[in-house]
């Protein structure tokens, strides 16, 4: 899949998931991973990015499988901007289908 592709809907991807339930890095990118070929390097540095913008929140959670896993949880901001972002999703998506299909000529 394109490199560009990817970078541009990782963003919603994380936002996504988070909206459906809290989780833990490595948990992300293996939903992620089921759909999208990505590296697990490169949902990280977006984690950071919206802990420091307030659109996520973190803990520690006790694992029988090893130390404690921090999680991520959406705040009322982060599902704020993840509607914003889905509304850019659909508006893009539709002009892209419209041209597509052939009807944008």
């Amino acid at each position: 899949m394109n490199v560009q592709f990817k970078k541009g809907v990782l963003e919603l991807c994380v936002l996504v998931l988070l909206d459906k339930k809290d989780q833990y890095g490595y948990e992300l990118v293996q939903h992620i991973s089921r759909h999208i070929e990505l590296s697990e390097g490169a949902v990280y540095p977006l984690l950071r990015r919206f802990t420091k913008e307030g659109y996520t929140t973190t803990y520690l959670q006790e694992s029988s499988e090893g130390p404690p896993r921090k999680y991520y949880k959406l705040t009322k901001e982060g599902n704020k901007y993840l509607q914003e972002l889905l509304e850019e999703w659909w508006m893009f998506t539709e002009g892209v289908n419209y041209l597509i299909d052939g009807k944008g000529i």
